[in-house]
């Protein structure tokens, strides 16, 4: 039997009201169309999140090129954050590994094939200078040394040990005081002075701290050393 013309109609109102209202529900009265923009991930309802920056060996924010090693040295802040030392992604030196110190904190590492020989820490307010001697005198050539300060690095320095870390590449050694933030990567056997050296003097006037200067962060690369050099 065929419908007359105004019931049909009647049926085709029915049933896009219906639809409306189902939709409606399902999607919300109040915001179906956008939720559904949502869903679909439009460009106008969905930035792009930016992307991080890269990082790299150590977190450099830079590649180092072949034959050479990635470093971070970070000083220690005051009396109350220690130092950190960072080789090729190796932390060789922090508080977390507990091998930090008030003094100086040394590294001793092979400049061929970048393995740790040693780590050792130096109190420069109460210690014995003479322990810190007889650790750099057997130094051998082409052995890099990373040095980070922690609170006091020059109470105990004497003549000879700024001598030492002179022939090390350091510029910064004969001057080096009470209190100072003080970081190095030298070499036994370097010819000049070493391009991984900072030094922010203890100041009153300057210090980010009460009686301390602020704390330092050097990166960098370092050439490897070949068999011939060693």
């Amino acid at each position: 039997m065929r419908l007359a013309g105004p019931l049909r109609v009647l049926v085709v109102l029915a049933t896009v009201g219906l639809t409306w209202i189902l939709a409606g529900t399902m999607l919300g009265s109040d915001g179906g169309f956008v939720r559904l923009r949502q869903l679909l991930n439009t460009p106008d309802e969905d930035p792009t999140p930016m992307p991080r920056s890269r990082r790299f060996r150590c977190g450099l924010p830079m590649p180092c090129p072949e034959k050479h090693f990635a470093f971070r040295i970070v000083s220690g802040a005051a009396n109350v954050i220690g130092p950190k030392i960072c080789l090729d992604d190796k932390i060789l030196m922090s508080s977390v590994k507990n091998n930090v110190g008030r003094g100086l904190n040394i590294a001793l590492v092979n400049g061929v094939t970048g393995e740790l020989l040693e780590t050792r820490s130096f109190d420069m307010w109460a210690g014995d200078v003479n322990e810190l001697l007889k650790f750099l005198r057997p130094i051998h050539e082409g052995t890099l040394v990373f040095v980070a300060s922690y609170d006091d690095p020059a109470t105990k320095m004497n003549t000879e040990a700024r001598q030492i870390f002179s022939a090390l590449g350091s510029t910064a050694i004969g001057d080096l005081g009470f209190r100072d933030s003080w970081v190095l990567v030298g070499a036994k056997g370097i010819d000049s002075k070493s391009p991984f050296e900072q030094r922010t003097k203890n100041n009153k006037n300057s210090n980010k701290y009460e009686g301390w200067p602020e704390a330092l962060e050097m990166e960098g690369c370092i050439p490897q050393r070949t068999q011939e050099e060693q």
